[in-house]
């Protein structure tokens, strides 16, 4: 949770009180710098240290899992293969093929597993938000791919026919050729980053608030008659974070499905 939003706690704000509820907001989303400040040259703070741990933990993870390989896997190199195994042939595979999408595996794999564990921190202990839900990491994400798409696409057609394969140019199409190619322009080019950043952000920011506000209510009306109510939102609070959980994952796994539909899109043929 934000530092604002644990103040509610920390206070020990209830009803009938004479304390209004802390809804949560955008202030949920701000947190105090562990180093430095706005001024400084120099800022870190939890999301960042959340991004950096996530990464250490799916890095360390694969190479425990895969540092020393058996015929036999033990159970540790058995989940690692399951999950590589999962992205390999549930997404690239039937995406964009095995003969092509080879390649791209280790790219997707990584891509799929670090999504996922920045929507996962939204439910562990102590930490307790999704990295993904402040709009610049899933932003930086989407960039990446893009970038991928657009230097695929122009090395597999050239220059021209780059511009072809992106605006679905067909010289059949006749009057409406302009408008064809005007709007897959416009969202290819400009839409497409954006709608792929801003599906992820918008899930894990929406699903963020939604336990905030139940874990919050939950904690507001633990005081006389509304004992009963308390716990009726505390069931939500268990309700959600189930609920979270697949979320996640699916937002993961649709990220990860976006980019390789991209990527197939500039290895195929235009016609």
């Amino acid at each position: 949770m934000s530092d604002v939003t644990t103040l509610a706690f920390e206070t020990n704000c209830h009803i009938f009180d004479g304390c209004g509820f802390p809804a949560p907001g955008l202030h949920s989303f701000l947190f105090k710098p562990l180093i430095g400040d706005g001024d400084s040259s120099v800022y870190f703070n939890k999301t960042m240290l959340l991004a950096l741990l996530g990464s250490i933990v799916i890095v360390g993870f694969f190479w425990a899992a895969f540092a020393k390989p058996k015929i036999v896997p033990g159970k540790l190199q058995m989940v690692a293969e399951a999950g590589y195994d999962f992205v390999r042939r549930g997404i690239v595979y039937e995406t964009i093929g095995k003969r092509d999408g080879e390649k791209y595996v280790p790219f997707m794999v990584a891509l799929f597993f670090f999504v996922w564990i920045m929507n996962l921190w939204s439910i562990v202990p102590i930490a307790q938000f999704p990295v993904t839900a402040i709009i610049s990491y899933p932003a930086a994400l989407a960039a990446i791919v893009y970038i991928t798409w657009m230097s695929l696409t122009f090395k597999k057609h050239g220059f021209v026919g780059g511009w072809k394969n992106i605006t679905g140019y067909d010289k059949n199409l006749g009057a409406v050729l302009p408008m064809v190619v005007g709007l897959e322009f416009l969202s290819n080019v400009i839409v497409r980053p954006f709608t792929h950043a801003v599906r992820l952000f918008a899930n894990m920011f929406a699903g963020h608030v939604l336990l905030l506000l139940f874990t919050i209510a939950s904690w507001y009306l633990l005081n006389g008659i509304g004992i009963a109510y308390a716990s009726v939102s505390f069931v939500m609070v268990i309700v959600m974070t189930a609920f979270e959980l697949f979320i996640q994952a699916v937002q993961a796994y649709v990220f990860v499905l976006l980019a390789c539909s991209y990527v197939q899109g500039a290895l195929a043929e235009h016609h």
